[in-house]
């Protein structure tokens, strides 16, 4: 049999005596710290609960081991085999991906489920559960922001919170934490370049910084605020806000340790569109006036210079088109309005033999 087994949120002090029976009635008993931090200490006052009486020990195992699974599968094939886990045991894929495969072999299968860091934290801030968007954690290499940085701006879009896991490794005793104020760098420097308004100074957030833990520590405040502060060891969240309902802002200033005042990032953000948009429209004003200066100096076939500046015309009225479509909240027919008039441009710009755009 292999049991999956939750320890939650409070380490030892908060197995339940379930979960605490069947471990000692299991032969072996792995427990993983690749998902979440356990210590030593707590693994310790495992031992001393559960072996006390029979030299149990229980092993540590790291993910390439779970990953391979078919250790763990074949003991349990003939043992009662535990897989002990912080917070609940089926929240990380590769706890799942062992429980289809031990399924597919036929083994009897038991889960105790337990709570999850995750449903922890989002509780603890105040924030409604049903309001959050899609989940991502954010990694120390830079490009990893990136990925982050478009999944809150998809998020903010919708109106959504964001809950950002930050990287936790633990490589034989070698714990690391992404801390977040590194977090927060690395995707404002992923805002310098899209400039989304997606996270940025003025941006909302909460740090959740060890749940569950004595010394839990929730800090909530505008990006600029939250970027002067020591989180100390984690591991860490964070939460960056969408559309605030007033009993989450009211939570936010008295469950937290509140710096500024919450505010609604959504109303700050920018679409993509938008920018596009505001990013051609002086583009393509400036190919115009470049375009009629240069037919002002040709001497050429009057007729052709005519149709030509019909044309020019033409993809002027189509900019002042995208202008007024984005002052109208339009954002998509000022795209396709933009679009015509810089098509119009480039056919000006093959007849004349000129390059308005440089």
């Amino acid at each position: 049999m292999l049991w999956f087994i939750g320890l939650g949120i409070n380490g030892a002090k908060g197995i339940s005596l379930h979960s605490l029976n069947i471990l000692k009635s299991c032969d072996i008993i792995y427990a993983e710290r690749f998902t979440s931090f356990i210590s030593q200490d707590e693994l310790q006052n495992l031992d001393n609960l559960i072996g006390k009486n029979n030299n149990k020990k229980i092993i540590h195992v790291q993910r390439s081991f779970l990953e391979d699974g078919r250790e763990i599968i074949e003991q349990a094939e003939s043992k009662n085999v535990a897989l002990l886990t912080y917070g609940d045991p089926l929240i990380a894929t590769t706890h799942t991906e062992l429980l289809v495969r031990a399924v597919k072999r036929s083994l009897e299968i038991k889960i105790i489920h337990a709570a999850s860091g995750l449903t922890a934290l989002i509780g603890e801030t105040g924030l409604h559960m049903y309001k959050f968007g899609r989940i991502v954690t954010i990694m120390s290499e830079p490009q990893s922001a990136i990925s982050v940085y478009n999944t809150v701006f998809d998020n903010l879009l919708l109106g959504n919170h964001t809950l950002i896991l930050t990287e936790y490794n633990d490589n034989y005793g070698q714990v690391f934490f992404l801390d977040p104020v590194q977090a927060f760098k690395e995707l404002l420097n992923v805002e310098k370049d899209l400039n989304y308004r997606a996270c940025y100074d003025e941006t909302f957030a909460v740090v959740v910084s060890r749940v569950g833990k004595e010394d839990q520590k929730i800090i909530s405040g505008k990006v600029d605020s939250l970027l002067r502060l020591n989180y100390g060891i984690g591991p860490h969240s964070i939460v960056v806000t969408g559309l605030l309902h007033f009993t989450e802002a009211d939570a936010l200033t008295t469950l937290t340790f509140n710096i500024d005042e919450p505010s609604n990032n959504p109303m700050n953000v920018q679409k993509i569109s938008v920018n596009m948009v505001e990013r051609y429209i002086p583009r393509a004003k400036d190919a115009i006036k470049k375009i009629r200066t240069s037919m002002r100096e040709d001497e050429g076939d009057s007729l052709s210079n005519k149709r030509l500046l019909e044309v020019i015309d033409n993809a002027e009225y189509y900019v002042e088109d995208a202008y007024r479509f984005l002052k109208m909240g339009k954002s998509e027919l000022a795209i396709l309005s933009i679009g015509y008039a810089e098509g119009l441009i480039d056919a000006t710009r093959v007849n004349k033999e000129i390059n308005p755009w440089f």
